[in-house]
């Protein structure tokens, strides 16, 4: 009987397993396939608020509005909106005094990014919302690609096309999560939708726009508004943004357990769009995509943990048992050996990768559930100053005693 339990579920978590990493995309790819919908393409200059919601980012906020100048786009059809929410490190006195008509400065009080991106909506003219954050660069020609789509009035978003821009031994994992990810935006795109936007380049029309609730990530939240309004929220490759990836595994952890932790509320939030017989395939793309991935943790465990009970059933289960020893072994080293150039290969830096963002959903499955927000958000680079500050002013206490 025992034997029979620990089969039924060591199949039942290999069943969840295949279909979310391989079945998903298959079916994404022969939709797209058999079922192409294409968008047009218009060469129209719609007017633009290009929006930029920022926290104590004074070290790249020139970078980012001279970037935002430098766009190939009318400057009578760009404004320029930079949202402070609360900073405190003299970023709002470099946007003020930087000179250039389209720019827009709100200094608004500590209230968390949602609340801050909410005003700056309201205060914003165009008709085509741009969302960007301040250490992401736009190409040249990024907005004109990114707003192109938009002649086809089907299309209600679009999704850019964000690159790490790092040395190749730098944030290994996440460039290969990110990588995968780019693949599915663009599977879901062919045969009708994306499932959700980046925040670090996307548009919507602002019509489609409604007030981001504070528990949610904002990217989310609001590019599926577009798919609940009935209209397409597409992928653009051309428009591409670049950006840096975390400055330490611990850093990026953090981030990934808040952004899930926000993403899972956010789904939670737009339940309706899990209805198949409202929003169709969709619903599934919803639930494969947000949902199933972020639940990844348990089917793993699952499998660890009866593999090795069915190895006297045959060579299969010793095979599967050793293989996800030698994965989660590398994924230890990876840990172990993180800062070294041994930790950076790709062998030990990508099992770490994929075992830490599992575990960061199962803490964000269970901060759902627990009820636990983050509604004010820091920035990464701000987190990792914080944490160097305290380890400074520790080592000095040290010293002093």
């Amino acid at each position: 009987m025992q034997r029979t339990t620990n089969w039924w579920l060591f199949w039942s978590a290999a069943s969840f397993i295949i279909y979310t990493y391989i079945g998903f995309p298959l079916i994404l790819a022969l939709r797209g396939l058999l079922q192409p919908k294409p968008f047009k393409r218009g060469q129209e200059t719609p007017l633009v608020s290009l929006i930029i919601v920022a926290f104590n980012e004074a070290p790249v906020i020139i970078k980012k509005l001279d970037n935002a100048c430098a766009l190939d786009y009318p400057r009578d059809r760009l404004e320029i909106i930079v949202a402070s929410d609360g900073s405190d490190d003299g970023m709002n006195e470099l946007v003020a005094a930087y000179d250039a008509p389209q720019i827009r400065l709100l200094v608004l009080p500590r209230q968390g990014k949602n609340r801050s991106l909410n005003a700056a909506v309201a205060a914003a003219q165009g008709e085509i919302l741009v969302f960007s954050d301040a250490d992401s660069m736009l190409a040249p020609d990024a907005l004109r690609h990114l707003v192109a789509p938009f002649a086809d009035p089907a299309i209600g978003g679009v999704g850019g096309n964000f690159c790490y821009a790092t040395n190749a031994n730098e944030g290994t994992g996440e460039q290969a999560y990110w990588n995968i990810d780019r693949v599915l935006k663009q599977l879901q795109s062919r045969a009708e939708n994306m499932t959700s936007a980046t925040g670090q380049i996307y548009a919507i029309r602002r019509a489609l726009f409604k007030p981001v609730p504070m528990s949610v990530t904002d990217d989310f939240y609001t590019s599926v508004q577009v798919v609940s309004a009935h209209r397409r929220l597409v992928f653009e490759p051309l428009a591409v943004a670049r950006g840096p990836v975390a400055a330490s595994s611990n850093a990026e952890f953090h981030r990934k357990v808040r952004v899930m932790t926000r993403g899972l509320n956010g789904v939670r939030l737009s339940s309706h769009l899990l209805n198949p017989f409202q929003y169709g395939f969709f619903a599934i793309q919803l639930l494969s995509h947000k949902v199933l991935r972020r639940l990844m943790a348990i089917p793993l465990f699952m499998l660890a943990a009866t593999a090795p009970l069915l190895w006297a059933r045959g060579r299969f289960y010793r095979i599967a048992t050793l293989l996800q020893f030698g994965l989660h072994g590398a994924a230890l080293v990876g840990l172990l050996a993180r800062e070294t150039r041994i930790g950076k290969l790709k062998i030990f830096s990508l099992p770490f990768f994929f075992d830490m963002v599992n575990i960061a959903s199962l803490v964000a499955a269970t901060n759902v559930l627990r009820g636990k927000r983050q509604d004010v958000w820091v920035t990464q680079r701000a987190a990792v100053e914080d944490v160097a500050a305290n380890q400074s002013q520790n080592g000095q206490g040290l010293h002093r005693q």
